[in-house]
């Protein structure tokens, strides 16, 4: 397996190189000192990437190159999509940075462009910095397609002899409103490896160049690594869209014009001038620059309907309503205007600005003149939509007049391209009403029963058929075969009818013809296709309404879960679930009855697992067994939330390096009802799972295969399913693409290609904040995604004021190997001690034991790294997640100081946020400074606090959120601690989380005060006291470790 990654340099371009899942981790080298760089170990070698890259594009060169990476123990980290094909042994010891020379392949711009747009043809997975850079090329190409760029030169170096001086011809992105805003986000998005390379280049083959550019390491902002590469993506896609255009045709040969002219559009960027006409092209660019940035006054362009008096009347008598009459005649106009860009409601109409120029003060200062403004904007205008040509031959152009097939192309092309690009377009508000243009209708019915839904071992299912009958229509006017045979013999796109203009598209009309002629059935996936899709091909009539009965209908409808009644539990789970959890449960089975997959997206805390662990319990012996896959962290809570809730259902744990394969893993299979495994196993065990017939798959933490190229979202799309489940709080972490990953699991090809979705719905969306856009993709996914939050209307009646629940986590392997020699050495010193040093070594065990559960740096004390080593971080990180991705804040408690300390700073880098941190060395000033920022509604989302010094007399209720790291032993002094902000002021729910590590010493104390056993009374009055007082044999059953502990 090959994880190809890309770094931009200035001046050079990108620069590619590949990890390889199959070289060692660890390069042999000689003892000594560590060098200042070494080769990277499993880097991938130049033959291998050239294969990888093959079907992209040509390399202008290749080479070595000097990277910054994390490190530890004398070896680079892999990156977060290499996946191995053995697990290796955790490594000790700090994480660095340290040098490593990788071998790479350079290209230049041009090249570049359609290497990072053809990613999908790459025969390796792209890493995060690739598919980073990616998203600029495709925002070049659309900042090329919408005319956002403009033609420009960089600045003159001397040394031509009597050439003169030599410029640079360049495009550049104009970037104002959306756009502007999206390169700010891309920049904010840029991952921290894409700035990861230092020095220069150097050459791999002889004769070859070392590269020359500028180091994009760690000093480098990310926004000016961005602005870089996007303006030399940018300029190859203009290049490309004009790569047989002659710009220079018709200029004069002399001077510098035609030579820059030249310059952009040829192979040689460079040419040479004299100074004097390069500071006179450089000044009028520059004005052109401003003209088009400057962004407070643009051209309005407001299309104006004939008036009532001009239009001819009869045509055509439409047959089923002989008091309606179709007119087509009339003149159309577009009026040009000036718009004030950041107020929308001052507008000049272009006759004012040319007959009183002096009377146009609400725009005074927006700009040097407004006349000259005006004809400026209409020039760029008419490059984008030609047909303006015509208007601009007057030297005072106030309209274009338009026939009505010129009116309805403005319509359909115009106004989209000048809208686009950044002008304000108005159009007449019928033309975006359903009822100005033609649209079909398709009634469905079941072959079941009305208002039942056919029951079978896998469900209705998607192959399933309906029969149906297409209506068209005009907005909600039926129209029959003879109106549109009347309406299609008047060869016009607009035409007046019934006192309002409405479109008839000729090839529209002739699809709502053939649309009528046909009846039959359809399958339950193309009515659901219809329904909740609206892939517009041109020559196709728009589907406005798709209706069904029964389960189908309110499946379209998007009413599923409101008009389904709640679903009590079998008696097979042993547990209550609220009423908004039994509504919950009938949602999922409601799409297993259909054969449909859903996202169940709960917020935190609404109590995904026992919706999930319900409808498992409901399924009949003979159903046959569901996968799980989740997160290491989590496997073993699902397992103890399995045998508490639904203690029928026989599980099996599917991870480690002792774990069943082929043959044996089929055997194992069989005999469970409920499979556990991880999304790397998932991603190596590939073909031992897509050799199972699953009556269900579902992927919990399901933000984990938000990028459908890793290897691990492939795995876990490819296994065979009846049903498809996404658990997930948070659908969308970053990018729209997110939730396409994840639909594309629990419903393929719901939302098409990710190519046509990005183009349809991400990039309109987030780029242009396109509401109609989102709307439609709400409309498509609604039905199949389940989102309640604890502050619906709802929900909230359904939930305690204070929510707490027990976190189980897992020990890692190096957690359980320091804990049980921690418990081998206090057993063997116990044995010949008594009284006070006896005592002395019980109380120093379990403060050990505890540090350990915490995290082993804690215990050893030598400034290790953090990530990777502690079941307690890695659960804290991904509760975190999602409390921050909700915009809400958390107070973290624990017992220690130190260990405080070392949250804050790692919690810190990992969030990329400020961490609050008060323990007993915080003065009283300091302490209310920082209680005051937390309060404060901009302050703070996280606040570490150890339990001694923030357990008492501070108010912080803008969290909603407490996370107990450690235990206490003591309720009253937890609940004490709670009440930071469980109290007076708390405007919201409040979720307790109190964390405790599975198959230690502390389950088996929290155990003991849950059930109010004879010792919870101790352990509430004293502490950890008690403990000391056990005998041998009783301090051996509570301190050694329980099967279970660990995974793996």
């Amino acid at each position: 397996m090959l994880v190809v990654h890309g770094v931009w340099r200035s001046g050079v371009g990108l620069v590619v190189w590949a990890e390889d899942s199959t070289l060692p981790v660890h390069a042999s080298r000689r003892p000594g000192r560590a060098p200042r760089e070494r080769p990277h170990p499993f880097a991938a070698d130049h033959a291998a990437l050239a294969a990888a890259l093959a079907a992209t594009a040509e390399p202008t060169d290749l080479g070595t190159t000097l990277l910054t990476l994390p490190s530890r123990a004398g070896a680079p980290l892999d990156s977060p999509e290499l996946v191995r094909p053995e697990v290796a042994g955790a490594a000790r010891g700090a994480v660095t940075l340290a040098g490593w020379r990788v071998p790479v392949l350079r290209y230049a711009p041009d090249a570049a462009l359609p290497l990072l747009r053809g990613l999908d043809a790459l025969a390796a997975v792209p890493g995060a910095t690739l598919r980073h850079l990616a998203e600029l090329a495709d925002f070049a190409v659309d900042l090329t397609a919408r005319g956002r760029v403009l033609p420009g030169l960089t600045e003159p170096s001397q040394g031509r002899g009597d050439r003169g001086v030599t410029a640079r011809a360049v495009w550049r992105p104009l970037l104002t409103g959306t756009d502007a805003a999206w390169a700010r986000a891309l920049a904010l998005a840029l991952p921290p490896a894409a700035r990861a390379a230092t020095g220069t280049d150097a050459p791999g083959r002889p004769g070859a160049t070392a590269g020359t550019g500028t180091p994009s390491g760690p000093d480098t902002a990310p926004g000016a690594l961005v602005a870089d590469a996007l303006d030399a993506l940018a300029d190859a896609a203009v290049r490309a869209a004009l790569a047989e255009t002659a710009l220079a045709r018709g200029v004069r040969p002399n001077g510098a014009v035609p030579a820059w002219l030249a310059a952009l559009t040829g192979p040689v960027r460079e040419f040479a001038a004299d100074p004097a006409g390069l500071d006179t092209l450089r000044a009028e660019l520059d004005a052109w620059q401003r003209d088009a940035a400057g962004g407070a006054v643009r051209a309005s362009f407001r299309l104006v309907e004939p008036p009532a008096d001009e239009v001819t009347e009869p045509v055509v008598v439409v047959p089923a309503d002989p008091a309606a009459t179709v007119a087509t005649s009339g003149s159309w106009r577009v009026e040009f205007g000036l718009q004030a860009a950041d107020e929308p409601s001052l507008h000049v109409d272009a006759g004012q600005v040319w007959r009183a120029p002096g009377t146009v003060a609400g725009l005074a200062g927006r700009g040097d003149d407004p006349q000259e403004t005006l004809l400026a904007e209409l020039g760029r205008a008419s490059r984008l939509w030609p047909e303006l040509d015509t208007a601009l031959r007057t030297a005072t152009p106030e309209a274009l007049e338009l026939d009505v097939e010129g009116a309805h192309r403005f319509l359909r092309e115009g106004a989209p391209v000048l809208h686009a690009a950044g002008f304000a377009v108005l159009l007449p508000s019928w033309w975006r009403r359903p009822s100005s243009r033609l649209g079909a209708r398709l009634q469905a019915r079941s072959r079941t029963a009305p208002g039942t839904v056919a029951t079978t071992s896998g469900g209705v299912g998607l192959d399933a058929l309906v029969d149906y009958r297409w209506e068209v229509s005009l907005g909600d006017q039926p129209l029959t075969a003879e109106e549109l045979a009347s309406l299609a013999a008047l060869k016009t796109p607009l035409v007046r009818l019934r006192g309002r203009w409405v479109e008839l598209d000729p090839k529209r009309l002739a699809a709502g013809l053939r649309l009528l002629r046909s009846s039959g059935e359809l399958t339950v996936a193309d009515l659901l296709r219809l329904g909740l899709t609206d892939a517009e091909q041109p020559d196709a009539l728009p589907v406005l309404e798709v209706s069904a009965d029964g389960a189908l209908g309110d499946l379209l409808a998007g009413a599923v879960e409101r008009r389904l009644a709640p679903l009590d539990p079998p008696p097979a789970f042993h547990g209550t679930l609220r009423p908004y959890q039994r509504r919950g449960l009938a949602w999922l089975a409601f799409l297993q009855s259909l054969g449909l997959g859903g996202v169940l997206a709960d917020d935190m805390g609404l109590g995904k697992t026992v919706q999930l662990l319900a409808l498992l319990a409901a399924d009949p012996p003979d159903a046959g067994p569901t996968l799980l896959v989740c997160p290491m962290s989590l496997v073993g809570n699902w397992q103890r939330e399995a045998a508490r809730f639904t203690p029928g259902l026989r599980v099996h744990v599917h991870h480690g390096a002792e774990r069943a394969r082929g043959e044996a893993f089929g055997a194992a299979v069989h005999g469970a009802d409920l499979v556990l495994t991880t999304y790397s196993v998932a991603a190596r065990d590939a073909v031992d799972l897509a050799g199972i017939d699953w009556r269900r798959v579902v992927v919990d933490e399901a933000q984990a295969i938000k990028n459908a190229a890793t290897r691990q979202a492939e795995a876990v799309r490819a296994l065979p399913a009846r049903h498809r489940i996404a658990v997930t709080g948070t659908p969308v972490e970053n990018r729209l693409a997110d939730l396409w990953s994840i639909m594309q699991f629990a419903n393929p090809g719901l939302l098409g290609p990710a190519a046509t979705f990005r183009k349809k719905y991400a990039e309109p969306i987030e780029r242009h904040g396109d509401a109609e856009a989102a709307e439609r993709l709400r409309r498509i996914t609604g039905p199949f995604v389940l989102r309640r939050l604890k502050t619906d209307s709802s929900i909230i009646s359904d939930l305690p004021e204070k929510l707490e629940m027990e976190v189980l986590c897992n020990l890692t392997a190096e957690q359980a190997s320091l804990y049980r020699a921690i418990v081998d050495d206090m057993l063997a010193r116990i044995e010949s001690s008594d009284g006070i040093e006896r005592r002395g070594l019980v109380l120093a065990a379990m403060t050990r034991l505890k540090q350990v559960c915490n995290h082993p740096a804690q215990l050893l004390r030598d400034g290790s790294a953090l990530p990777g080593r502690s079941g307690k971080l890695a659960r804290l990180e991904e509760i975190l997640d999602e409390i921050l991705a909700a915009g809400e804040r958390a107070l973290l408690f624990t017992q220690y100081a130190e260990f405080g300390g070392m949250l804050r700073g790692h919690l810190s880098a990992r969030f990329g946020r400020e961490v609050l941190f008060l323990h007993g060395g915080v003065g009283k000033a300091d302490r209310d400074a920082m209680v005051t920022r937390f309060q404060s509604p901009r302050g703070p989302a996280i606040f570490v606090l150890s339990l001694k010094a923030g357990g008492t007399g501070l108010t912080l209720t803008e969290a909603n959120h407490v996370v107990h790291v450690d235990r206490w032993w003591n309720p009253a002094v937890e609940d004490q601690a709670t009440d930071r902000a469980f109290r007076i002021g708390q405007r919201r729910r409040v979720q307790v989380r109190k964390f405790v590590c599975a198959g230690t010493v502390e389950e088996k104390v929290a155990a003991l005060i849950a059930d109010k056993r004879s010792l919870a009374a101790s352990v509430v009055g004293t502490g950890e006291q008690w403990v000391t007082e056990l005998s041998t044999t009783q301090l051996r059953e509570l301190f050694t470790l329980e099967a279970g502990a660990v995974v793996e």
